[in-house]
């Protein structure tokens, strides 16, 4: 920068004639702001500027286009990754529910395989996560073997000793709630 305004990414301060003003180092949107300012006005070097603050010139020139069509707001950090789910799509989960309301004992396994012969590229997670999201899973009732009259109930505890010969319980004194918990 110039004599009149400088940027010292050290200390994060930027430096005027009458002063200085600290710029927090988590606030991206300023720190980008600060580079096509150094970029533009003040030494014209874009290479340089991008350089200094960490970025390349190809990024640079992204976000000089950002801020010309969006303004300040533009430079913000935005979310990456996928926008959208590209393959649970609306018409994937129709299908899934389609297949569901047509058969439904019909298995994950069995949609997903008539999902790809519809040329759908789907997998069988995702499957299920579909039919997880729209409440439909079923809850598999597990067949417990009938307790035979000789297995003791529990048969963990000593058969010599009865409930009554115990001492009773101590009560124990409530604590209070902890936050977190």
């Amino acid at each position: 920068m110039n004599a009149d305004l400088q940027f010292d990414l050290n200390t994060h301060q930027l430096t005027g004639p009458a002063g200085s003003l600290s710029i927090p180092l988590a606030d991206q949107q300023a720190h980008r702001f600060l580079m096509l300012l150094e970029g533009q006005c003040l030494h014209g070097n874009a290479a340089h500027a991008a350089e200094r603050f960490g970025f390349c010139r190809q990024r640079y020139y992204q976000l000089l286009d950002d801020f010309n069509q969006g303004g300040l707001p533009a430079l913000l950090p935005q979310k990456t990754g996928p926008k959208s789910n590209h393959r649970r799509t609306d018409q994937v989960v129709r299908q899934v529910l389609r297949y569901l309301f047509l058969d439904p004992d019909v298995s994950a396994e069995v949609i997903t395989q008539k999902l790809r012969q519809t040329r759908f590229s789907i997998s069988l997670r995702s499957v299920c996560r579909i039919i997880a999201d729209l409440g439909l899973q079923k809850k598999t009732l597990r067949s417990q073997p009938p307790n035979s009259p000789s297995a003791p109930a529990h048969p963990t505890r000593r058969q010599g000793r009865s409930r009554r010969t115990r001492r009773p319980r101590q009560r124990r004194t409530r604590r209070p709630a902890t936050p977190g918990r």
